[in-house]
This record gives structure tokens, sequence and C-alpha cells, in this order.
């Protein structure tokens, strides 16, 4: 009988009983809780107090953070402008809508020939910004017209087919070599345009300073059903630079 309860009680004292394995458990836990004291309340992390203080809280802000951005954007990045004229018919009518890139010619990169730019024209044009688009850039000897009534830029004669339907290049002749840091610059309807043939007389004579350029026209962006982005014309593309070489 000894021998038989011997191991009975060598498997209780071995086996650890349930309130142990808890104890155990816990223990560690427990020890943590006190050392760290109570419980901090919790921060208010800024964004909260802020949507806490507006009006409409979280959806105002999202409308405010919208809005600051669409501010940065078109003051830095592009800025939609509205047609006002027929001046630049038939790519640009009446109350269209276009995107113009404001980073176009920010990192070195200067206006071509053929680029429709937006430019300021106070003090050479009229106190508001314009639409054009550039046909002489500087050093470029442009001349109206050739044998065929066609614009001459560097000796070579410019068909510019993208001139609004029974236009002539110009009923104005003219012949200027543009200065170096200045455009010169017509509207594609040509009947209908205040540009750089009416200014030839007035300062800087007709010619934009390229500091004053916005931007460069890239796309239309309303109405909707003229959504298209604009292209340089290729038919600049075999025009000589003023020094000799094609541009």
């Amino acid at each position: 009988m000894d021998t038989a309860e011997q191991p009975t009680e060598r498997d209780r004292s071995s086996r650890p009983s349930q309130s142990e394995v808890i104890s155990d458990a816990e223990g560690p836990e427990e020890r943590s809780r006190s050392a760290l004291g109570p419980t901090a309340p919790a921060r208010t992390a800024p964004m909260s107090r802020v949507t806490q203080w507006l009006p409409g809280g979280r959806f105002t802000l999202t409308v405010l953070l919208c809005l600051v951005f669409l501010l940065l954007f078109s003051r830095f990045v592009m800025q939609p402008f509205q047609i006002p004229s027929s001046s630049m018919e038939p790519a640009f009518r009446v109350g269209d809508r276009v995107l113009v890139n404001k980073l176009a010619y920010r990192f070195g990169a200067e206006p071509l020939r053929g680029d429709v730019v937006v430019f300021d024209g106070t003090g050479y044009f009229g106190d508001a910004d314009y639409i054009k688009r550039v046909v002489g850039v500087g050093g470029d000897h442009v001349v109206c017209c050739d044998r065929q009534g066609r614009i001459e830029v560097n000796d070579r004669s410019v068909d510019e087919t993208y001139l609004y339907p029974g236009d002539t290049p110009s009923q104005v002749g003219f012949d200027v070599v543009v200065p170096e840091g200045r455009l010169f610059v017509l509207g594609d309807h040509r009947s209908d345009s205040s540009d750089s043939r009416d200014h030839l007389g007035s300062p800087g004579g007709g010619m934009i300073p390229v500091d004053d350029v916005i931007g460069r026209a890239d796309w239309i962006g309303w109405p909707i059903d003229r959504w298209t982005s604009l292209h340089r014309p290729d038919v600049y593309a075999r025009v000589p630079a003023a020094g000799g070489a094609h541009g």
C-alpha cells in the first residue's frame, strides 16, 4: 500500500495547479503595469484639434486643403485662361478655356517658333494677358511677304497651314529683326488680331520680352467636347536659326 501511494504523491507534487499557471502568466504583466504607473491620457493629434475647431470638422478641412492645393497648382504649375476673342481661330474659339503650362520655360527652356504662348502685355500690348503664336525668336529676321504672299523667317518661307480659312499671312508688310530675349508674335486669325504687326512703332517695337511669358498653351480643357492636347506645328522645322543652323 505504501509503495502504491508514493507515485501518486510524486505526480501530485510535480504537476502545478491551475491557479499557479494563471498566476505565473499574469505576474509579469501585472508587474509591468505597476511599473508604468497610471495610464497616461492619449494626446490629441494636431489634425484632430484643427477639425474640432473648424465648423464642419473634417469635411471643411478637406475642402480647404483642396483649395490650397489648387491655388498652388495654378500659381506654379498649370493655369486656366479663357479665350476672350477670335484672334486665335481656328485653333481656339471664343470661350474656350486653355490650360497653360507654367513650367514649360522655367528650367532653361525658351519659347520656340510655333508655340502658342500666354503673356503679360503690360507696357507693350495693353494691361492684360494675351495669347498669340510665336513666329520669330531672338535674332530671327522676319519678313512679310515673299512673292507667294508667305511670311519668311531667316530667308525661309513658311506655309502657315494653321491660319484662319481665307486669311492671308498679313495685309501689312514688315521687315524686322527680333532682338535677343524677345518674341515676334502673331494671331492665327490675322484679319482679326492685334499683334506684333500693330505695335512696330510702340515701345519695344511690338516684340514681347521672354520674361513676360506666363506659359505655353498645352491643352484645351473646356468645353469638354473640345478637350485636346496642343502640339507645335512642324512648318517651322526647316527654318534655320539666326546663325544659319536649323532650328
